[in-house]
């Protein structure tokens, strides 16, 4: 029986042809953020609808603002969006790697190899690497994490800005690590990023503690104030608003200065119990009246208004205090703790500096023009990523494409051994590791095929530590990774192949796509009456 009557309105594709339309897609998507790997990587240039620029070279950036509509490769860019997330690094890798896994798979289709074998020849292949990759890592140290950090950034601005960030992005991961049973724990969302147009990229700096763009409420409140207790408002000390639109009838004089003298008299209620609570040190998400204010100051209470919700949360998580929606219902369990607050002026501009007994930093990006300072800020939460990755989990592995080809070798051998067409499968996956050092040497100005070569052989022939032998792009040779500094975290390098993996597979088993036809259409017009 016909399926058209069914399928009259949509577009179908079956088969090979759908599987090439597929694997065209990732290729075409590979090929945008190809030439943005490694440090000879470059840029690209974005423009969006309003025609403001952005030139970057995150790959996860250059996908993420794209607009994209095939649905593939929108799973290669969710692929890549994961990657971000969970490791900060190896976007690019990761969309890489699918892609050419891919591209060998349409090599074994045209042979006849179905691609359901293919996918079950590269979970294999996968679950092979994993147990090795644990086998090829390196316990690091504090120095090792800091060239770790700092090979994340390759190809991202100049040499000074990466060694920079870099060492700013590990003492904040440092500064904000709290140990645990289960490990070490580095949040970065503890790090606040405040950026500062003018000057230059050498003037970033970390600050410990919160900054904020803020002054004190009134000039006779102290400007800086020791350890104690914290009251954060989810609002504010204001006179209250009518709920609803009405009008008041006065008939005497003194009714409306009854009337006012009660809105005095409950904005006091509230400034005394918060005086009863012994704080010294008030933020709240909206205003504060004069009358409150005044009698905060001559309670030698520091107070600030209109603090973003955003920037109360991060207080909150430092000084371990709870946001309450209203004053009076503030009891002493709410309020939460701080080593000191002080006002200073930075540039003409006053900013308030909060240390937390729970740790926290904020960076202070600066930079020559909003573009610069954009990309300061980019680089800069990238590299605090992967430096609190390395925090929760020390492994590291060799880069310049060291790893990918002992990983390349090892599952060739393995490969070997599995009978079926698995085999080939296992094989394809073997092949697509190895595009990460083709890609290195391609935006290095090296012939790829040569330096594959020159590298297999050298790991072949270079005894106990060969899986530390990778691609130098400055010296274009062969060097121990190790020892030359290029290092990578483990979690990032497992993080893109699993990723890289499961979208490979996903998008090689389908053999169909229906797309839902969509005439354009007016839109109807109201009738009149």
């Amino acid at each position: 029986m016909s399926d058209a009557p069914l399928l009259k309105d949509t577009e179908r594709t079956t088969g090979r042809s759908a599987l090439q339309n597929n694997i065209q897609a990732a290729m075409a998507l590979a090929g945008a953020v190809r030439s943005t790997l490694g440090p000879r990587g470059l840029d690209k240039l974005l423009i969006d609808d309003d025609g403001r620029t952005l030139v970057t070279n995150d790959g996860v950036t250059v996908l993420e603002s794209a607009k994209v509509e095939h649905p593939v490769a929108r799973m290669m860019i969710n692929a890549s969006s994961v990657q971000d997330k969970i490791a900060r690094d190896g976007t690019t890798s990761t969309v890489l790697l699918s892609a050419e896994m891919l591209q060998n798979a349409w090599h074994l289709v045209t042979q006849d190899v179905h691609p359901a074998v293919i996918a079950r020849g590269f979970r294999m292949a996968e679950t092979y690497v994993h147990e090795v990759l644990d086998k090829l890592t390196i316990e690091s140290k504090k120095e090792h994490r800091l060239l770790a950090t700092r090979t994340s950034l390759a190809g991202k601005g100049h040499h000074s800005m990466q060694v920079l960030l870099s060492q700013l992005a590990v003492e904040a991961a440092e500064a904000i690590h709290v140990p645990s049973p289960d490990g070490n724990i580095a949040d970065p969302t503890r790090v606040k990023i405040l950026p500062q147009s003018g000057g230059s990229i050498n003037d970033t700096r970390l600050v410990t503690g919160l900054v904020l763009a803020k002054n004190r409420i009134h000039e006779d409140m102290p400007r800086n104030v020791g350890a104690g207790k914290i009251l954060l408002v989810d609002g504010g000390i204001e006179r209250r608003s009518m709920n609803s639109d009405m009008n008041l009838k006065v008939t005497s004089p003194g009714v409306l200065e009854s009337f006012r003298a009660k809105e005095v008299e409950l904005l006091i209620e509230q400034v005394e119990h918060v005086k009863s609570l012994g704080i010294k040190l008030l933020a709240c998400k909206e205003g504060i009246d004069d009358e409150a204010r005044i009698l905060l100051a001559e309670s030698g209470i520091q107070a600030f208004r209109r603090v973003a919700r955003s920037d109360l949360d991060l207080l909150a998580r430092g000084c371990g205090a709870i946001l309450v929606s209203e004053v009076k219902r503030a009891q002493a369990s709410d309020l939460g703790a701080f080593i000191s607050s002080k006002n200073e002026k930075w540039a003409g501009v006053a900013h308030w500096i909060v240390e937390t007994e729970e740790g926290g930093a904020t960076l202070i990006a600066c930079g020559s023009t909003e573009t610069v300072v954009g990309e300061v800020e980019r680089c800069f939460a990238d590299a605090l990523g992967v430096a609190c990755r390395m925090i929760e989990d020390n492994r590291l592995l060799a880069g310049g494409g060291a790893t990918h080809v002992a990983l390349a070798r090892k599952l060739r051998r393995y490969a070997e051994s599995i009978p079926g067409r698995e085999q080939l499968g296992a094989e394809a996956f073997a092949d697509a590791l190895e595009v990460i050092p083709r890609v290195l040497a391609e935006n290095s100005g090296l012939d790829p095929i040569d330096t594959l070569l020159q590298l297999v052989a050298e790991q072949v022939n270079g005894g106990a530590q060969s899986h530390h032998l990778g691609l130098d792009v400055v010296e274009r040779k062969p060097v121990n990774a190790v020892e030359k500094g290029v290092l990578e975290p483990y979690l990032i390098t497992r993080q893109s192949i699993a990723g890289a993996t499961e979208a490979a597979i996903s998008i090689l088993r389908i053999d169909d796509v229906l797309w839902a036809k969509q005439d354009p259409s007016m839109p109807e017009t109201p009738e009149m009456e």
